[in-house]
């Protein structure tokens, strides 16, 4: 699928079938990546790259523009089950035209983030910041799940939540690795700075880029490492209430067992001392009871001397 947008008055609007400086790609067909690397020039290997989930981030400086490969963060939708996933995008910034490549929809390039854009470059930077924003929200919401999961593990004899949290710490694991290999194309960027033709104010927006850029690092570092430490807390959780319950099914089985003992004894066919006695079924009865109560005490003292 193909977009074609300008910045006409600080905002995007759309070009409709050509004429725009601002190219979208949204999983592009082999007549658009052959018009992509015959007409614009744009290497074949780097537009692949763009396309791969599993590719890292870079820069790379050709003659008539540069490519940069970032990690954008998936789509998320309930149907994930608990899985967050990255995948990459291309941009490929010419001296009048910026290509974007992606193989999932974009966000939507509105609202505060790009009020005002001055410049192609300056598009560029905003486009990353956006990325930067959206790992932030999932981080949030990944957050959210794992406090919610942490309730039901702690009331769960299953697997099912803590698969869930599996889910969720790997999907931490992608996303620390898609921050950092972003923050190594920003470092990049701001060494080439000159180079890409990046105005002062783009200078002093890449900086502030570059420190959102770390601080989101930083707290998927620690959520990471929240994750992975008190994983096996909640392993023995959930080992702990199943222990719980067979320790409750125990005291059940013994509680029905000793009665049964006595009942039973009584049943056997041969003569017993109170077989002619006429309360012989009350008798029984009450030291069936009486047997249980010996149990439930002992039971009882046993647990307080611990």
């Amino acid at each position: 699928m193909t977009k074609n947008w300008i910045v006409r008055d600080g905002s995007l609007r759309d070009a409709g079938e050509g004429g725009g400086t601002i190219l979208v790609l949204i999983d592009p067909d082999e007549a658009e990546k052959r018009r992509c690397i015959e007409e614009l020039s744009i290497d074949a290997h780097t537009l692949s790259s763009a396309l791969d989930p599993d590719e890292l981030g870079r820069l790379e400086l050709e003659p008539e523009h540069a490519a940069l490969i970032i990690k954008r963060p998936r789509n998320y939708s309930s149907e994930n089950q608990y899985s967050f996933s990255v995948s990459s995008m291309g941009l490929f910034l010419f001296r009048d035209r910026l290509v974007i490549v992606a193989r999932e929809e974009l966000a939507p390039l509105d609202g505060h983030q790009f009020q005002k854009v001055g410049s192609l470059t300056d598009l560029l930077l905003r486009i990353i910041f956006r990325t930067t924003l959206h790992y932030l929200e999932h981080l949030k919401i990944m957050n959210s799940i794992a406090d919610a999961l942490e309730q039901k593990i702690n009331r769960a004899m299953e697997n099912k939540y803590l698969i869930n949290l599996f889910s969720l710490e790997k999907g931490m694991v992608y996303y620390l690795n898609a921050l950092h290999s972003n923050g190594v194309v920003i470092e990049k960027l701001r060494v080439n700075a000159a180079k890409i033709g990046l105005s002062p104010a783009d200078g002093e927006y890449l900086e502030d880029l570059v420190i959102e850029n770390s601080q989101c690092e930083k707290l998927a570092e620690i959520y990471s490492n929240v994750f992975a430490s008190l994983m096996d807390a909640r392993v023995s959780v959930v080992n702990n209430n199943l222990n719980v319950l067979m320790k409750t099914l125990n005291i059940i089985t013994i509680s029905i067992m000793v009665p049964t003992l006595v009942v039973s004894v009584f049943s056997m066919n041969v003569r017993i001392p109170i077989e002619t006695m006429p309360y012989a079924f009350w008798i029984i009865l009450g030291l069936s009871s009486l047997a249980s109560g010996v149990v439930a005490v002992l039971w009882k003292i046993r647990n307080s001397r611990r």
